[in-house]
């Protein structure tokens, strides 16, 4: 079979121009992209007490669970019907079945549902037999992997021994196997990546698979992130590190960055992932442009490995490298999405750092952390929150900061508006999206208005 090159671009081409042209998302706010976004703008919270385990005897019941969700079930239009011209579809029964699907982790599930979705959302199915596999990929960034199953089969293991250990107790726990099995499923022969970063792991994620496309090395990536680690283990580790959010008796109202009350994050899970493709391939299939990827900037805290740099250096860096990478007016950035994980430390410091990155940001920009509602993703954060600064560019419409009832006095003296409460209605020309990690890792992505 010779190779298609009809819609394949020179690999020599340099700084070509990348547009999202796809969106896919499972989360504590919905199990479909449009649904979550829904739910942001009306700020409807996602956390709720935690049901996919006993947590009596924790400190912590609360979580942003993924609710209703089954991999089994068929997909809108049947498990094949979007995928007519996919090498390899009959594979995708795997994605809906329920003995196959015990082959992976939660988290690979989530993955594999938004990742399908973003794709049939792209309409890239049909111009399939003029695109050569090869010059499609994929990047799912996952920070923990499937800590769940780890868990599973260690206790099957303690009270059964080797011989319980399933087969599949690899392929369920390994990170990679998100990116992996949505390539097999959608016959995806170019790069197979996982960032593995802590919570800027789909930020990464975003952002390699956009240089791999500026360089020519491709011209269609599936980039995102997936994590589902609301378990015992995943709870109780970062309980025991004091970490998260203890208001059990009101779970929808614990997770409430900037303000004065908070005390701690609260964990979700899900996955988020968006078709990033050159913009003249794009063009040329006359797809659908939710908007361009113009800016990405990486750096490192080097000071502590959780505790985020004091004045948020590190993520200040990460953002001016965004906005200098995109060659843009920076009074014309309209809206950061906030790393804003509902820390004590976190929130300050990062404000600090946007504040300083735009210093009339109060006449221009509105902030907000969307980790009110869903929880914090972990490993899928930066993939979902970059999907919110994508809609958000498109619909001229920025979701809340939900929970603000009493803004912190060290966020409150730098004057900018943190959109407490309410989506706002605002053309917006240029947003970025910020998201730091353990370890001192950080990520900006700046997505623009096409």
């Amino acid at each position: 079979m010779s190779t298609p090159t009809s819609y394949s671009a020179k690999a020599s081409d340099n700084k070509r121009r990348v547009v999202i042209t796809g969106v896919g998302a499972v989360s504590p706010l919905g199990l479909t992209a449009q649904e979550t976004w829904k739910n942001a703008l009306e700020g409807r919270s996602g956390i709720g007490k935690i049901s996919l385990f006993d947590p009596t005897d924790c400190s912590v019941q609360i979580a942003g669970e993924v609710k209703n969700f089954d991999v089994t079930r068929p997909l809108p239009g049947g498990p094949l019907n979007p995928f007519r011209g996919v090498t390899g579809a009959s594979e995708l029964t795997q994605a809906a079945n329920g003995k196959d699907a015990r082959k992976f982790g939660r988290f690979t599930h989530l993955a594999l549902v938004a990742g399908i979705e973003a794709y049939t959302d792209s309409g890239l199915d049909q111009f399939r037999d003029k695109i050569s596999a090869a010059r499609m990929g994929t990047n799912i960034g996952v920070g923990m992997g499937g800590l769940p199953e780890i868990e599973e089969v260690h206790n099957d293991y303690l009270a059964k021994g080797y011989r319980r250990i399933t087969p599949f107790f690899i392929t369920q726990s390994i990170p990679n196997l998100a990116a992996g099995q949505l390539s097999i499923l959608l016959n995806l022969q170019g790069p197979n990546l996982c960032n593995t970063t802590a919570c800027t792991s789909s930020a990464h994620s975003l952002g390699e698979s956009f240089r791999q496309i500026q360089r020519g090395e491709v011209d269609v990536m599936l980039a995102g992130g997936a994590e589902a680690v609301v378990c015992r283990m995943g709870i109780g580790g970062f309980a025991a590190m004091r970490a998260l959010s203890t208001r059990n008796d009101t779970p929808e109202t614990a997770s409430r960055p900037f303000d004065q009350g908070r005390d701690g994050f609260v964990m979700g899970e899900g996955s988020a992932v968006v078709v990033l493709e050159e913009y003249e391939h794009a063009k040329k299939r006359g797809a659908k442009i939710y908007g361009e990827m113009l800016g990405y900037g990486l750096s490192a805290d080097a000071f502590h490995m959780t505790t985020p740099a004091p004045e948020g250096a590190g993520g200040g860096r990460a953002m001016n490298l965004a906005i200098t990478d995109a060659g843009i007016n920076r009074d014309e950035v309209g809206y950061v999405n906030a790393h804003g994980t509902s820390t004590p430390a976190g929130d300050v410091e990062e404000s600090r750092a946007i504040a300083r990155n735009f210093p009339n940001g109060p006449k221009h920009l509105h902030v907000s952390s969307t980790k009110s509602m869903t929880g914090h993703l972990l490993g899928a954060a930066g993939a979902i929150e970059a999907m919110f600064c994508i809609l958000a560019i498109k619909n001229s419409l920025i979701p809340p900061t939900i929970n603000l009832e009493s803004l912190d006095p060290g966020c409150a003296e730098l004057k900018l508006d943190f959109t407490a409460n309410r989506a706002v209605e605002k053309s917006v020309k240029y947003a970025l999206s910020n998201s730091f990690g353990f370890g001192g890792t950080n990520a900006s992505l700046l997505f623009g208005k096409l």
